[in-house]
């Protein structure tokens, strides 16, 4: 009995002993991932809210002075604030037919093409995605020179004068928001490809056999399965659109002609590192994170309503 009653024990002692190696398991796993959005997000996200308070040039031997909402109310006031959230604006409005609908009709009208020329094709689209973007726009500049150009070369050879891509307040935002969108061009077409190709074949057998046209196939079958995708896709224009011409903006135009091409990204990285004004580029940091915080928020809604599922 003795010998049972230890077992018994034993047995319990083991079952508690794994319960608890099962309950801390989960997060031992965890563990490296939270450090890490911890670390380099959630962290930098609270400091900049902090610092969005305060006055500081971010030298470590200069004090950090409490102004309270004095950099909000500065910035809201600030001519060249607004400039750049409708320059923000256009961005996007700018990149969603290159981002989405260039790409959508690519990846629909060249499903049918044979494996090998469809994967040519692909390879092509996707090389301006791999090219560093600062190569890319270091390329785009010489080609875009008023002078020497190869494009205003082509451009007189045709009779006309000679475009001011990058000097042209109103020509310059449109050709970063045209190279910008030409890096995205592959990208989303490889996305929408895969999405295409996953559609189930006996869909669109069905919808053959009806009688249904090849457009009538595309509005009725291929639309409404790739809506979760395009939602997708669009959701990630509005809300990175902006972010991916940084670079662009930075090397060809440096934000102007007459912050013609600055938008709220390139203006609180002007803030925090061409004037030092800390607390200037945190409180635009904190409008940005909220203001597009808003519009996710309401893109995730529209996305759970919207997207169309076979299953």
């Amino acid at each position: 009995m003795a010998e049972l009653s230890m077992s018994r024990r034993e047995a319990s002692t083991l079952r508690l002993r794994r319960a608890g190696n099962w309950r801390v398991s989960p997060w031992l796993y965890l563990a490296p991932a939270i450090l890490t959005l911890v670390v380099w997000i959630y962290w930098p996200l609270l400091d900049a809210v902090r610092l969005s308070f305060f006055q500081w040039n971010m030298l470590p031997t200069s004090a950090q002075k409490f102004v309270g909402w004095e950099n909000y109310a500065r910035i809201l006031a600030l001519p060249k604030f607004w400039q750049a959230l409708r320059n923000t604006g256009l961005y996007v409005l700018g990149l969603l037919p290159l981002a989405v609908l260039v790409p959508l009709a690519l990846a629909i009208y060249t499903h049918d093409l044979p494996a090998r020329s469809r994967n040519i094709y692909r390879a092509i689209i996707f090389v301006p995605m791999i090219i560093a973007p600062v190569v890319a726009a270091a390329v785009w500049r010489w080609l875009l020179d008023p002078g020497y150009g190869m494009v205003n070369t082509g451009i007189t050879w045709l009779g006309f004068d000679p475009v001011k891509f990058l000097t042209d307040p109103k020509v310059a935002i449109w050709t970063v928001i045209v190279i910008t969108g030409w890096k995205l061009i592959g990208f989303s077409t490889l996305i929408l490809s895969a999405a295409n190709a996953n559609i189930n074949p006996s869909l669109v057998e069905a919808a053959r056999m009806d009688g249904a046209s090849k457009w009538e196939i595309i509005r009725d079958v291929r639309l409404p399965l790739l809506s979760s995708s395009i939602l997708f896709l669009v959701m990630m224009t509005i809300l990175l659109g902006a972010q991916w011409s940084f670079t662009y903006i930075n090397v060809l135009t440096g934000g102007g002609p007459l912050g013609a091409t600055t938008n709220i990204y390139y203006l609180l990285w002007d803030f925090g590192f061409s004037s030092m004004s800390v607390g200037w580029s945190s409180a635009s940091a904190v409008i940005l994170f909220l203001g597009f915080g808003a519009i996710a928020f309401f893109l995730f809604k529209l996305i759970d309503r919207y997207s169309f599922h076979d299953n």
